[in-house]
């Protein structure tokens, strides 16, 4: 009997071993820190032995092959041990994708892969498909292939997730921005985080398709490089060489061998540039779907974003609050900028990826009234900003934050969470730091 070991019990990790239990393998889950009660109950109702607070060698290194949690570094000792074994080891999605013969509709890049993944998903479902939500968001793939197998999959992968996929195949790949992220995992090179990205193209054959953006100058330099062997279908800002563009008023989709789809900007909930550029992505792998224009349409218009993506909280004494929790890239913040048209104060600060500030300077000093540092350490911060003259406040706390950001705004601002930063220095995630934004907003 194979044994599969799964290191990691969360979503994707307790997901992969109910799938591995339903296929006749000898399961065993190990997770070093504290699963939580619902998960426990899950491997418990499943008869999966497991262990919680540390990983044992020895009933780990005894695998067949190994399911990794995106989250476990390969530098750790028990990865490391695993590798000098010669284990395999994959991740969830490469393990649930054995075992269903759905569509893959799969999406990363360094931001806007949450919208446009949900963005996919809403449109398959206002057109009445069968179709599961995965990755970094919706249920495991695994679980959803062990008990309600769908035919077709929209899937958010991180580069971690890609890290860890050989045989996968994506029916369709999209790949949205690369910008530097996640540098402290990839030993603070720019290159092999690149790669990662790339790796969604992995195993395509002309009869895939791969949409990327035609204008990042990373894209394009990698596709003249790498030459993928999927049918490429660029978009962008212009009709020249792409198949899909925005020219700020309208989204125009004209793919071969399909009916032209027009949509005005205006029709739409979503707003901002980067929210065109998600739209065409997902309109484009709707078309290549089949789905009809009208449907496409509706869904776009029916769409009202992504909680913690520039999502509008509320409106208290003139000013606006916006909470931005899901930019923990210095990209991602510059995309919320970009949006903006009032003077803005922005809260800013976390764990630090190896950021570099300067990509939002010019921002910074177009738009912004203050600044407020949120984080355990902002003496990196302080170095990059302080020479602005603009006001600054330093906290290590939500309530803190959102209260000095509300006293330095006025009339007609927008307060802007959009951290630049990882969450973890002070949160359990950047869906927790978003919510108690939201929860101290509300007790202005």
């Amino acid at each position: 009997m194979k044994r599969l070991v799964v290191l990691g019990a969360g979503e994707s990790g307790v997901g992969a071993a109910i799938l591995a239990k339903t296929k006749g393998y000898e399961v065993f889950v190990s997770d070093a820190g504290t699963i939580k009660p619902a998960y426990k109950l899950l491997l418990e109702q499943n008869d999966i032995p497991y262990e919680e607070g540390k990983h044992t060698t020895e009933l780990i290194v005894n695998a067949t092959e190994v399911v990794k949690s995106p989250g476990i570094a390969k530098e750790t000792a028990i990865v490391q041990a695993i590798i000098n074994k010669d284990i395999h080891i994959i991740s969830e999605i490469e393990f649930a994708a054995r075992y269903t013969n759905a569509k893959m509709i799969c999406i990363t890049g360094s931001n806007g892969k949450t919208t446009t993944t949900s963005l996919i998903f809403s449109i398959l479902k206002h057109a009445g498909l069968d179709v599961g939500l995965a990755g970094n968001i919706g249920n495991s793939l695994a679980l959803q292939v062990a008990r309600e197998d769908h035919a077709y999959y929209v899937i958010e992968l991180s580069s971690f997730q890609l890290d860890d996929m050989y045989d996968f195949r994506a029916d369709i790949a999209i790949l949205m921005n690369i910008t530097p992220d996640h540098l402290d995992r990839y030993e603070y090179s720019f290159q092999k985080y690149i790669d990662a990205k790339f790796r969604i193209t992995r195993n395509q054959t002309a009869s895939e398709a791969f949409i990327y953006w035609s204008e990042d100058p990373v894209i394009s330099r990698e596709i003249e490089k790498l030459r993928p062997s999927a049918t490429l279908y660029p978009f962008g800002s212009s009709a020249t060489h792409n198949v899909a563009y925005t020219d700020g008023q309208n989204l125009t989709i004209c793919l071969p061998h399909h009916s032209e789809l027009v949509v005005p900007c205006d029709s739409m909930t979503i707003r901002g540039r980067h929210n065109q550029l998600n739209t065409l992505a997902a309109a484009i792998s709707a078309k290549l779907l089949d789905i009809s224009d009208q449907t496409i349409r509706e869904a776009l218009t029916a769409f009202n974003g992504v909680e913690h993506r520039l999502q509008y909280v509320a409106t208290i004494r003139d000013v606006r609050f916006v909470n931005d929790s899901k930019a923990t890239n210095v990209n991602s913040c510059w995309y919320a900028l970009e949006s903006m048209n009032t003077p803005t104060v922005l809260i800013l600060g976390g764990k630090d990826k190896g950021n570099d500030y300067s990509e939002i300077d010019n921002l910074v000093k177009d738009k912004c009234r203050a600044l407020v540092f949120m984080g355990l350490h902002n003496e990196k911060l302080h170095q990059h900003f302080d020479s602005f003259g603009l006001p600054i406040a330093d906290t290590d706390n939500i309530a803190d934050g959102v209260r000095a950001a509300f006293d330095f705004a006025q009339a007609g601002d927008t307060v802007l969470l959009s951290p630049c930063c990882a969450s973890f220095d002070l949160f359990k995630s950047y869906e927790d730091r978003g919510r108690q934004f939201v929860e101290q907003v509300k007790k202005l």
